[in-house]
């Protein structure tokens, strides 16, 4: 409990110090209100126009939950696929890396040409950049199984698809989970991109048209919802995790 409330004062602590530099800035650089606008002037946008970034936010946060989704289910089974299939997973992974460093700008304008200005392009999106570090992780975990315990099951009589399914998956959830942490504070810039590129709705579509109309506060204030969205994916994945690898948190 003292460590969760520490926690907690720390984050207050750290946001407050920061938007005190933030208003330090605007206020000793006498900075034009459509370059920097304070801190009280983004926090009057979320008074008067709450309802237009709820409903903004609403669609972002809908594209975000089917493409995390998506990409952690696909990621997933890539991963095992590739663990069961190892001779298979040698011609596939280099495909995997190519694809993986192909920039995101690169691949949104495809997106949206081949499925449309609808939610379906940046489902596609967010499932993409999701997909690469669940993959990478969980696969990595299934490498990586304790060369004593897999010797062990061999000498039992433990075949290939045994030994994957009883020992080494239990063994590597930790390391999906890992990959679904570095995903999660990523999939919001999937379906922001997506949406900068083309959409009708969405944060991204409101920063957009708020900064070709020079208006910076709500610009500020949809990036401020998008870093929570994004806060609260992480904070779920921590507390779904230990619900799944329970046993290696005892002693």
């Amino acid at each position: 409990m003292k460590r969760t409330l520490s926690a907690t004062l720390t984050f207050f602590a750290i946001v407050s110090g920061l938007l005190l530099v933030w208003q330090a800035i605007v206020v000793l650089g006498e900075l034009p209100r459509y370059i920097l606008p304070p801190p009280l002037a983004v926090l009057a946008k979320f008074q008067t126009a709450h309802a237009m970034l709820l409903a903004e936010a609403l669609v972002t946060l809908r594209e975000i939950l089917a493409g995390f989704a998506m990409g952690a289910v696909f990621g997933a089974a890539a991963a095992i696929f590739i663990s069961a299939f190892p001779r298979i997973g040698r011609f596939i992974w280099p495909v995997l890396v190519v694809l993986q460093s192909f920039p995101v700008f690169v691949i949104a304008p495809m997106l949206v040409l081949w499925f449309g200005f609808g939610i379906a392009s940046k489902v596609v999106m967010t499932t993409i950049i999701v997909f690469f570090p669940v993959a990478s992780s969980f696969a990595d975990g299934l490498r990586r199984t304790d060369p004593e315990i897999v010797t062990a099951a061999l000498l039992d009589g433990a075949n290939h698809f045994e030994m994957l399914r009883h020992i080494r998956l239990p063994l590597a959830l930790p390391h999906l989970f890992s990959g679904l942490r570095i995903a999660a504070p990523l999939a919001p810039l999937g379906a922001v991109v997506g949406e900068w590129v083309g959409s009708a709705g969405g944060l991204g579509f409101l920063m957009v048209q708020a900064n070709a109309r020079m208006q910076s506060e709500t610009v500020f204030a949809a990036m401020l919802i998008l870093a929570l969205e994004a806060v609260l994916f992480r904070k779920a994945v921590d507390l779904a995790a230990p619900f799944f690898t329970r046993w290696s948190h005892e002693d």
